[in-house]
């Protein structure tokens, strides 16, 4: 094999495992809150709780370093020490999702967020396949090419760390500048819920367990016995291949009086304004209300008294019970006139990631959300508000626009970079 083509092989691998890092890196920057979610999983999985109050931070700074040497990849900066950064990362991981396959102690990995879900099994062969390419890097690194002048290959890098602490540090106080979940702005929830004609079922052995003579003995169910003499003791299930799962299967909202009322909401032809509070116990006025406050009430109370002016209906949506003593603290504190609902805590993080945050939907689709932060002052109704006005851009669009702000200084610094190189080798 000639030098040229080991050139370009080192070269196509730099960009396809740099690409992988850079996207498995960006999507957990963009939405830190569910990183977490994904980490607490795996320490509640492996029986690491000490370790729960370091997983913030902890997840973050893993994903921006991913997000850095995706980028080194990519540009060939610090040649060496970003392909043995990345090769520390897959000797790392491939042995860990090995043990996740065959385990299954989370049944997904989330090493792409919400992007996109694989299985256990996918993961590992992902990194076995990852594992094998930087192996070829690092023994070929001498015919890799170099983007940069040796001398800004630090500033890259170091802007590059800061551009994604910066990008997830915004996602934190707001909310995923992407949404890659099925709750996004524009979806349908109903849609969501719906199964494909045709879509696989899950599949379940059922073995029958029968007794003669004090001896218990299982069958399938094209083997049991015909004959009387057998006594059918009992049965069970086990599922061997799960079938299709709607991307939203766990949306399901309980009125203290009146039960589910799910199809009531989502029905709606009018505007429908969802507060989402994950948990009541998570706010200071419910955990120290002696004088505690809820910074955002007054926002909350506005856009209820906007929406109930208008006949707009208005609901908070908890996983706290509507009769809890920590319900009782919460409206001592905050006085809404409000209805509630319960709703699943996994299911209310999914939707929105700020708690509390404000969802309005019509007909069963998301027109907006907010982190309670950011919450408008409603004025006119919701009709006659020009559009665009109550939507934000869609994920390509907020990709190209982080792109550009990533960019055009990295563009800068890249022609200066190489005029300098350029000087050097004049001088």
């Amino acid at each position: 094999m000639t030098n040229e083509t080991k050139g370009r092989i080192v070269t196509a691998l730099q960009l396809f495992v740099g690409v992988v890092f850079i996207f498995s890196g960006f999507v957990k920057v963009v939405d830190p809150l569910g990183s977490l979610y994904k980490v607490t999983d795996y320490l509640t999985a492996f029986h690491w709780d000490a370790l729960k109050p370091l997983g913030f931070a902890g997840m973050n700074a893993m994903s921006a370093v991913e997000f850095v040497l995706g980028i080194g990849l990519v540009l060939g900066i610090r040649k060496k020490l970003v392909t043995l950064g990345v090769l520390a990362f897959m000797v790392f991981y491939t042995p860990l999702t090995l043990y996740l396959a065959i385990a299954n102690p989370v049944s997904d990995c989330g090493c792409f967020g919400d992007a996109l879900v694989i299985t256990n099994w996918q993961t590992f062969w992902k990194n076995v396949f990852l594992l094998l390419a930087v192996i070829y890097i690092w023994k070929n690194l001498e015919y890799s090419n170099r983007g940069f002048c040796e001398k800004a290959e630090w500033a890259v890098l170091i802007y590059s760390f800061i551009f994604s602490i910066g990008l997830s540090a915004y996602c934190f106080q707001n909310l995923p500048v992407i949404d890659f979940r099925p709750y996004k702005i524009g979806a349908n929830i109903q849609k969501g819920m719906e199964i494909p004609e045709g879509a696989p079922k899950d599949e379940y052995k059922t073995t029958l367990i029968y007794e003669k003579d004090g001896k218990k003995q299982e069958f399938t169910m094209e083997n049991y016995p015909k004959d009387t003499t057998w006594k059918f003791v009992d049965s069970k299930s086990e599922l061997i291949q799960q079938g299709y799962v709607p991307p939203i299967h766990d949306f399901v909202l309980e009125h203290p009086d009146d039960g589910d009322i799910t199809d009531i909401i989502l029905g709606d032809t009018n505007y429908v304004f969802l507060l989402v509070a994950h948990n009541l116990t998570e706010f200071d006025v419910v955990s120290n209300p002696g004088g505690a406050h809820f910074d955002y009430s007054d926002k909350v109370n506005a856009a209820y008294t906007y929406a109930h002016n208008h006949g707009y209906k208005f609901y908070c949506l908890t996983a706290t019970g509507v009769e809890s003593d920590d319900m009782a603290k919460y409206k001592a504190a905050t006085k809404p006139e409000y209805e509630y609902l319960n709703a699943d805590e996994i299911m209310l993080k999914t939707i929105i990631r700020s708690s509390p945050g404000l969802m309005i939907i019509k007909k069963g689709d998301v027109i907006n959300k907010w982190a309670v932060k950011n919450i408008p002052t409603f004025n006119e109704p919701l009709d006659s508000v020009k559009e665009g006005q109550m939507t934000l851009p869609n994920n390509w669009l907020t990709v190209l626009i982080c792109a550009i702000l990533y960019l055009i200084p990295l563009g800068i610094g890249f022609a200066a970079s190489k005029k300098l190189c350029c000087k050097n080798k004049e001088q």
